[in-house]
């Protein structure tokens, strides 16, 4: 059985796209921070800078937050666990930031900066509000 469900993955892939809450981990305290995403067949593509890099450099267990709204009420939420790779290629960091910016509406050459990194879902939950 797949760690994420056809009913997560549309949540994941919805529009308008959602911000991901990212939480990473250095020596003893955890990092949260929003990042905007790409989910693709069990995999969350990324691209990130700074502290956040720097603790997937050191800890590769992450976990992601996605949730939905209407006017400050939750519709949904989905999170997932899972292990980040580092993948320090230029050109495949560059043509993954074009994917996600793309996804957001943004010029596809935004956040050069950006190194990529691919999450492999491990598991995934989903909670609906009603």
């Amino acid at each position: 059985m797949p760690a994420v469900s056809a009913e997560i993955e549309q949540h994941l892939t919805s529009d308008p796209p959602q911000v991901a809450y990212l939480s990473t981990c250095t020596g003893t305290r955890p990092h949260v921070a929003p990042v905007w995403y790409r989910y693709e067949d069990g995999v969350v593509e990324i691209v990130t800078t700074g502290r956040k890099l720097a603790n997937l450099r050191e800890n590769p267990r992450v976990s992601l937050a996605v949730s939905a709204d209407i006017g400050g009420v939750p519709e949904w939420t989905v999170t997932l666990r899972g292990t980040a790779t580092v993948v320090d290629d230029a050109e495949l960091t560059r043509e993954a930031n074009a994917r996600i910016n793309r996804r957001y509406g943004m010029p596809e050459d935004a956040w050069e900066e950006n190194v990529l990194v691919r999450i492999a879902v491990g598991s995934a939950s989903l909670r609906t509000y009603d």
